[in-house]
């Protein structure tokens, strides 16, 4: 069995060397928390980068809430970023309707074209998870879907992640299930013995949330916990 991947949130340097030295796998680097996860600015990535040889998965989002807002700032930053070495990215975005936007979706990825993305949660929040999935999973680059099942994290939407998984392989089910929104430690053994192999985490290998540093042994301990 391959090695589970263990995705942790970094804002800074600081967090992301923290994440290594735990065993995180990855990083999905962010700003502004408060807003639930906002684009990083090329300085943040570019110190980021220098610090760490982790996989760097960097946030495209530019306002709070699911709605794209303003494209050529999003397709600008996301030029500034790769020029500076970024290789993976994070994206989604919905219509006033909670449908997927699928133009803006579309021209977000085309920005990152050569370059693997992740869904990120707008999925949890949109009206139709299952026309989503089939509208976006023919998009190139798109790997992974972050999700917790529901809206109101991996409690509520166990079933639907069960549901998910058993669908593997099948169109718009091809991309991996990455695990994130709400999960807790007591959720992993039982989510690993159902088969699922990616893991994403932030406030809670932290020890007092988004105001500290990502802390190394609690990472530790999650990555203990998810095996690998």
């Amino acid at each position: 069995m391959s090695r589970p991947i263990f995705e942790v949130i970094a804002l800074t340097a600081v967090d992301a060397r923290a994440a290594q030295a735990g065993g995180a796998d990855r990083l999905e680097l962010v700003t502004d928390m408060a807003a639930d996860g906002l684009t990083p600015d090329v300085a943040e990535f570019a110190a980021i980068r220098a610090a760490v040889d982790l996989p760097l998965r960097v946030m495209l989002r530019r306002q709070g809430g699911f709605a794209a807002g303003d494209l050529d700032r999003l397709r600008s930053a996301a030029a500034e970023l790769r020029a500076e070495g970024a290789e993976e990215f994070v994206l989604g975005f919905l219509d006033p309707a909670g449908q997927v936007d699928l133009p803006a979706v579309r021209a977000v990825a085309e920005a990152v074209a050569g370059c693997r993305w992740t869904f990120h949660r707008a999925l949890d929040h949109s009206a139709d998870r299952a026309a989503l999935r089939a509208a976006v999973a023919d998009l190139p680059g798109l790997d992974t879907f972050l999700t917790s099942g529901s809206a109101a994290g991996v409690a509520a939407g166990r079933e639907v992640l069960t549901g998910e998984l058993a669908k593997a392989g099948e169109p718009g089910y091809r991309q991996r299930i990455l695990i994130g929104g709400g999960l807790h430690a007591e959720h992993v053994p039982e989510l690993r013995k159902e088969g699922f192999d990616a893991f994403h985490v932030g406030s809670a290998v932290r020890v007092a949330g988004w105001d500290s540093p990502v802390d190394p042994a609690k990472v530790a301990d999650w990555r203990e916990l998810i095996g690998g």
